[in-house]
C-alpha cells in the first residue's frame, strides 16, 4: 500500500470525482499518465537515484502536468524521519543568535534538511516545554537549543525521547552535545592585545550579570590582569545595547586613568565610542577600545573597531554536523569550542600617541 499522497492545484485540470469536483491527485494518476508503476512514482518521490533518468523525467513531467505534490508527512512516516531540524532560541535581537541561526539553516539545507524556528521571549520552563511540544507536533528529527541553559533547571525539563538535542552554550556540559565559541580565549586575546600595546591596565564594560557569555568574558579579563600583576578596575555593566554602552562610556570618560577599554560586545562598544567622542576623548590617541563579535558594521565604526571575531558560521556548521551524527546513531558527547580571532583596526594604539 502506498503511503505518499498529493493534491491537485486549485482550479486546475486535475482528476475529478463523481460529482465533477476536483479530487486529490493520487500516485496512481501520475503512474497512469507517465506509463509507469506506482512503485516507480514512489521511488522518484523519495529521490531514489537508481531510477533511470528518462523514466524520472516522464514521472516529473506527469507530476507537473497533474499538479501533484508528494506528501512529505507520509514519506516521513514511511522512512521514519522528517528531514527537519528544530531550533529554539532566545529571541532574534542578539547578533550571535541570528548569525548562528543563519549558519544552521544554510548547513541544514545543504544536507537536505529544513529548519523550523521557535523563538522565545523568556527562558522559562513553561516556554521551553511548550517549544519542544510544538516542535514535536511539527515533526522534527532533532533540536538545536541556542540558549544559556544555566537559566533553566534542566534536570526537570522533559524532552521528547526520540528527538536528538544539541546545545549552543559551553556551560551545558554533561547532558547534551555542546558547540560554542571559546569565550575565555577571545576575551584573553583582547586584554593581552591592549597590554602588549603598553597600557598599564584595561577597563571592562561587561554584559548583563545573568549572561553566561558575559560572565566568561569578564572572568577572563580579570584573570589576565591578575596574572600580569595589573590593577583590576571596577566593572561597568551594560545590557548588550549601544545605549547601555553609551552610559558606561560617559562614566569612563570621567576616569582620568582610563586609557584602554575591553567592551563585551560591538554594540556596546559603539555606544562607548560615541560617549568618548562627545566628551572629547580621542580614540585611539587618548583611549583604546576593543569590542567582541566583529559584527558586519564594525569596520565602518568611527574609528573602525578592533574586535574579537566569533566564527558563527563554524558554530552553526558544527551544530548540524553533531545533529547528523546523532541521527546516524553515533554517540556524540562533550564540548566543541570554536576558536576566536582578534581583528585589529584603528580603535587601538599605544598610550599617549
Amino acid at each position: 500500500m502506498n503511503t505518499a499522497g498529493g493534491s491537485a492545484k486549485a482550479g486546475g485540470d486535475g482528476p475529478r470525482g463523481a460529482r465533477g469536483r476536483p479530487r486529490r491527485v493520487s500516485m496512481a494518476d501520475v503512474a497512469q499518465l507517465a506509463g509507469v508503476s506506482s512503485q516507480t512514482v514512489s521511488r522518484v518521490s523519495n529521490g531514489d537515484a537508481a531510477v533511470v533518468a528518462s523514466t524520472r523525467a516522464k514521472v516529473l513531467d506527469a507530476m507537473k502536468e497533474l499538479g501533484y505534490r508528494p506528501n512529505s508527512a507520509a514519506r516521513a512516516l514511511k522512512r521514519g524521519e522528517f528531514r527537519a531540524i528544530g531550533v529554539i532560541t532566545m529571541g532574534l535581537s542578539s547578533t550571535g543568535n541570528v548569525r548562528t541561526l543563519e549558519a544552521i539553516a544554510g548547513s541544514a539545507s545543504r544536507a537536505g534538511y529544513a529548519v523550523t524556528l521557535i523563538p522565545l521571549d523568556a527562558p522559562t520552563q513553561d516556554n521551553v516545554r511548550g517549544a519542544f511540544t510544538r516542535l514535536d507536533e511539527l515533526a522534527v528529527d532533532a533540536v538545536v537549543l541556542i540558549m544559556e541553559v544555566h537559566l533553566l533547571d534542566t534536570a526537570s525539563l522533559t524532552l521528547p525521547p526520540h528527538v536528538k538535542v544539541v546545545v549552543v552554550d559551553s556551560d551545558a556540559t554533561g547532558r547534551f552535545p555542546v558547540v560554542d565559541t571559546d569565550q575565555r580565549q577571545g576575551a584573553r586575546s583582547a586584554v593581552r592585545h591592549l597590554l602588549d600595546l603598553g597600557h598599564s591596565t584595561v577597563w571592562h564594560v561587561a554584559g548583563p550579570e545573568e549572561s553566561f557569555a558575559a560572565g566568561r568574558r569578564a572572568e577572563a579579563w580579570e584573570a589576565v590582569l591578575r596574572e600580569e600583576g595589573r590593577k583590576v578596575p571596577p566593572v561597568l555593566r551594560g545590557d548588550w545595547t549601544p545605549e547601555s554602552g553609551y552610559e558606561a562610556g560617559l562614566r569612563l570618560a570621567d576616569e582620568p586613568d582610563c586609557g584602554a577599554v575591553f567592551v563585551a560586545n560591538d554594540q556596546m562598544a559603539l555606544g562607548v565610542l560615541r560617549a568618548f567622542h562627545e566628551r572629547g576623548r580621542r580614540v585611539p590617541e587618548d583611549v583604546s577600545v576593543v569590542g567582541f563579535d566583529d559584527v558586519a558594521e564594525a569596520a565602518s565604526f568611527i574609528p573602525p573597531l578592533t574586535t574579537v571575531r566569533q566564527d558563527f558560521a563554524q558554530v552553526g556548521e558544527l551544530c548540524v554536523d553533531a545533529v547528523l551524527r546523532e541521527l546516524r546513531g553515533e554517540t556524540v558527547t562533550g564540548v566543541r569550542l570554536v576558536p576566536t580571532t582578534l581583528t585589529e583596526r584603528a580603535s587601538t594604539g599605544a598610550p599617549g600617541r
